[in-house]
């Protein structure tokens, strides 16, 4: 028989809890600024448009609500796990703030130097992407240095869907860093055009750790063998990958 939550469990679950209502909060956010957007009548594209709060809104909500569960099939400590993710949905709610905030100004949330207020929203956004990346590629390790648990082919969504986000936040990164260096040397319509070659494979690889374990926990409710479902989570792992390299072929050709 399963032992009763003491309280040091219940405060977690209480924490997990918190950390799942953040991430509604922010599809919602995301949802809400869709709205506005097909209100307002403004263009979808270019630096200053209602598309980054509607986007980054929906995928951090999404991403965070998914390391929450990705996370619980990790062997890993509870109290470490509780704290990295409380870093995480902070992290995230200040990158949305920020970003929406900026939207709401009317200016551009990232490499937008022009006020002392401007330089500090986006260098506060650029160091809170440090801080995911950090926290992710410390979620990568766990899931490498020990067999995540769950279903059949859950262990391989999991690390896949890891070792892929690394690559968004290598090209996110990469995007951060080229365009700080043409605004700081005086190129700030040129530091805004050239993010545009690495988003498709920033947010193509973005969202495997939302797609992969979600396929893998879906074949869980089926009937289908354990053989048979490990087999369809490697070959969507193996088409994920494909698109992955497609898109980074593409920047490669394009920057």
């Amino acid at each position: 028989m399963n032992r009763p939550p003491g309280p040091v469990d219940g405060y977690a679950h209480s924490l997990y809890r918190l950390y799942r209502a953040t991430a509604l909060l922010l599809i919602l956010s995301g949802l809400f600024h869709l709205v506005v957007f097909a209100v307002d009548g403004e263009p979808w594209n270019g630096p200053v448009s209602w598309r980054k709060p509607v986007t980054f809104g929906l995928s951090f909500g999404l991403t965070l609500l998914a390391v929450v569960q990705v996370t619980s099939y990790l062997r890993t400590g509870r109290r470490l796990r509780t704290a990295l993710l409380g870093i995480f949905a902070a992290d995230c709610v200040v990158e949305v703030g920020g970003i929406t905030l900026q939207a709401w100004r009317g200016v551009p949330s990232h490499l937008d130097m022009e006020t002392p207020f401007d330089t500090t929203v986006s260098m506060t956004l650029a160091v809170g992407g440090g801080v995911l990346a950090v926290l992710l590629a410390v979620f990568a390790a766990i899931s490498f240095r020990r067999r995540p648990t769950g279903p059949a082919g859950m262990a391989l969504a999991v690390r896949s869907g890891f070792a892929i986000l690394l690559v968004a936040l290598a090209s996110g990164a990469a995007m951060i860093a080229r365009g700080v260096v043409l605004t700081r040397t005086g190129h700030q319509e040129a530091a805004y055009s050239s993010t545009a070659p690495l988003k498709p494979l920033h947010g193509v690889s973005l969202h495997a750790v939302v797609v992969l374990p979600a396929l893998a926990w879906l074949l869980s409710r089926t009937s289908w063998s354990e053989r048979a479902r490990w087999r369809i989570v490697a070959a969507s792992v193996g088409c994920y990958a494909v698109a992955v390299a497609a898109a980074g072929v593409w920047a490669v050709r394009t920057y």
